[in-house]
């Protein structure tokens, strides 16, 4: 049977993938890179000491439109550098505290926003496990209702159809699950460089 032999290969490919082996410590994590569930703020920034997980930023009105504007991946990075030397302003102290303040508050975002994509992926391949457990149902009874002597057409038919739909869904998940698997990294490597940004404007 066509569909159901499309179906055996999408999902062993999918089991079989490296994704699915680095990542079957978590079974809800179809991603080649390991799962790291939060960046750690010592590893990106190596200025000023700052204090980690600060949100304070959200009730500062210019802050946080600065800060809304360098996490958005839309605002190409040249623009996000010329934001942050416009910023930082002023004496060296006053530049300091502006840099610490800044940067706490840019990690915060980007972190949350990294936290909320990989929460977004889980969620995505929960769905993708469901939908796998229905398509193999719904085949089966497929194949059930193929083998009988007197065959209701219009079942099959209908059956058939909902079948070759859920594969199709199912398939662009796995197409998306890919793409999006790489927004994590490309999260992380927006907060090295804007880290950096920061600590060059400051020298």
């Amino acid at each position: 049977m066509k569909v159901f032999i499309l179906f055996t290969t999408l999902v062993a490919g999918a089991s079989l993938s490296p994704a699915h082996a680095a990542g079957r410590s978590d079974p809800n994590w179809p991603c080649p890179q390991p799962k790291v569930p939060q960046m750690s703020i010592a590893a990106t920034w190596d200025g000023p000491p700052i204090a980690d997980g600060s949100d304070a930023w959200k009730d500062n009105p210019a802050l946080k439109e600065l800060v809304v504007k360098l996490a958005a991946r839309r605002t190409p990075l040249d623009e996000a550098k010329e934001a942050v030397a416009a910023f930082l302003t002023g004496d060296p102290t006053e530049k300091q505290n502006k840099a610490k303040r800044l940067f706490a508050s840019l990690f915060d975002a980007l972190n949350q926003q990294r936290a909320d994509v990989i929460r977004g992926i889980e969620r995505v391949d929960r769905k993708q496990k469901e939908l796998a457990d229905k398509i193999r149902s719904d085949v089966a009874a497929l194949r059930e209702l193929q083998d009988k002597a007197e065959q209701d057409q219009s079942k099959i038919n209908a059956l058939a159809g909902e079948v070759e739909w859920s594969i199709r869904i199912f398939d662009e998940r796995r197409k998306t699950i890919r793409y999006v698997c790489e927004v994590p990294i490309v999260i992380e490597q927006r907060t090295f460089t804007l880290a950096r940004a920061i600590r060059q404007a400051l020298e």
